[in-house]
């Protein structure tokens, strides 16, 4: 089991995060009324495979028919829902046939997919960005091995696997919420790859669940970009590669825990005053975060208006599924502690940490502020709780706010410091005054 319905606790006051808007994928939202409309042209896309392919539409049901049990048992809840078995089997051909129309034609193009330039929804780009964000929810997954049969059915290679997690990537680039874009040269690359067999991607050491879980692992495993590039090319050596993914002990996780327990480390506003510093670092893993000498190091992040979807649906998964570490939401609750008001995030702007494409600063606070609510883990287990913890032991420390407090008086800026300057340099002439007339009393010449 890996596709969840998120938990009531989680999506209280806020449903519309977590359920999809124009486009259902799988299950749980089939057949909503609001999302009908979507369903002729997803009939419109396998009719473009059937075509492209020369295949008869059996060979995609009778591949997923194979797999319907396996398939169903990645959905909770699954077995008791009214859903038939030919009715389930279309429905995963038709939704992962779309799917991966979507895929190629942003790697591959349109055109070359056969489309028109000025397709309805393929080639509409504002439409496009709403269904790249429906299509990361959690409730709205296809498992990875239906889309790898069904795209190994199009290449005529029924058994390649991690293609699809590679256009995947390709495809939810523009919600990532790293700043540096991952596919400023990849797309001939992708194209290439769609003509070779790929057995192998780095991503992980197991078997991939779905996108989500894709973008995920991605998020906390990206390298430089030359990594990248080298795992995107059609060849990739295996014995190049290192492992991507950390093989760690489950924690165990305390959802009643008081919520006052995740108050990992004080603002920005209040760490300052101590004299810590914020500097962006310059990396792209997404939670490669460092403090060192008093000075917090921090990768660039990105924030617009899919960040929240994006970052509630992947806590929502890391709330849900057990063989997944608190990762994301370890990261939500740093940044939350860090950020309590809108000078906090002016400063992280600031120091080049944030960059943001909302309203105001005040925006981002809120929405920080937001994704942190009711949202309860074991601090202990989180890959962060060493690093709070050597930043509040620097933050308790009083010689730390004193310097901090005189560096922030006298040294502030260059009038300060020649005013410190002028009253030193009268303070040591008073002295010299003063001990000369002292040493003149008690020795006259």
């Amino acid at each position: 089991m890996c596709i969840y319905r998120v938990p009531y606790y989680l999506r209280e006051g806020d449903y519309k995060t977590y359920a999809p808007r124009i486009v259902s994928v799988g299950p749980y939202h089939h057949g909503k009324k609001g999302l009908l409309e979507m369903d002729r042209h997803k009939w419109r896309a396998l009719h473009h495979v059937l075509k492209r392919s020369n295949h008869d539409i059996n060979l995609y049901l009778d591949a997923v028919k194979e797999l319907e049990k396996k398939a169903r048992a990645c959905y909770q809840g699954l077995s008791i829902t009214s859903l038939g078995s030919n009715e389930f089997v279309e429905m995963m051909v038709l939704d992962g046939c779309f799917v991966i129309e979507l895929f190629r034609g942003a790697a591959e193009g349109l055109m070359n997919l056969g489309y028109p330039r000025n397709d309805p929804i393929f080639a509409m780009r504002g439409l496009m960005h709403s269904i790249q964000r429906d299509m990361i929810l959690l409730e709205n997954q296809l498992p990875l091995f239906i889309l790898d049969r069904l795209l190994g059915l199009q290449l005529g290679r029924p058994d390649q696997r991690g293609l699809v997690a590679r256009l995947a990537l390709q495809f939810f680039d523009p919600l990532m919420p790293t700043y540096e874009p991952l596919r400023k040269s990849y797309r001939s690359n992708l194209d290439s790859s769609l003509g070779h067999v790929i057995t192998f991607h780095p991503l992980s050491d197991r078997v991939d669940l779905h996108c989500l879980d894709v973008v995920r692992r991605s998020l906390l495993q990206r390298g430089s970009q030359r990594e990248m590039k080298r795992w995107l090319l059609p060849f990739p050596r295996i014995d190049a590669w290192t492992p991507w993914l950390e093989k760690k002990e489950i924690p165990t996780h305390n959802r009643d825990a008081d919520e006052r327990r995740q108050q990992l480390i004080h603002c920005v506003a209040e760490l300052r005053e101590v004299g810590i510093k914020f500097k962006k670092k310059k990396t792209d893993r997404f939670r490669d975060i460092e403090f060192k000498n008093g000075i917090l190091y921090i990768p660039r992040l990105l924030i617009h208006d899919g960040t929240k979807s994006l970052l509630l649906n992947l806590i929502a998964f890391e709330q849900c599924h057990l063989d997944c570490a608190h990762d994301i939401t370890a990261y939500v609750v740093f940044m939350d502690n860090l950020i309590n008001s809108h000078q906090d995030v002016g400063h992280l702007h600031y120091s080049g940490i944030i960059k943001h494409w909302l309203g105001s600063d005040s925006e981002v606070a809120d929405l920080f502020n937001h994704l942190n609510r009711g949202k309860v883990f074991e601090i202990n287990d989180s890959y962060l709780s060493h690093l709070s913890g050597d930043v509040n032991r620097f933050y308790e420390n009083k010689w730390n706010a004193w310097r901090a407090s005189l560096r922030h008086t006298y040294f502030s800026n260059p009038w300060a410091i020649i005013s410190l300057a002028a009253a030193v340099f009268l303070l040591l002439l008073t002295f010299v005054q003063t001990f000369y007339g002292i040493y003149g009393y008690y020795k006259p010449r």
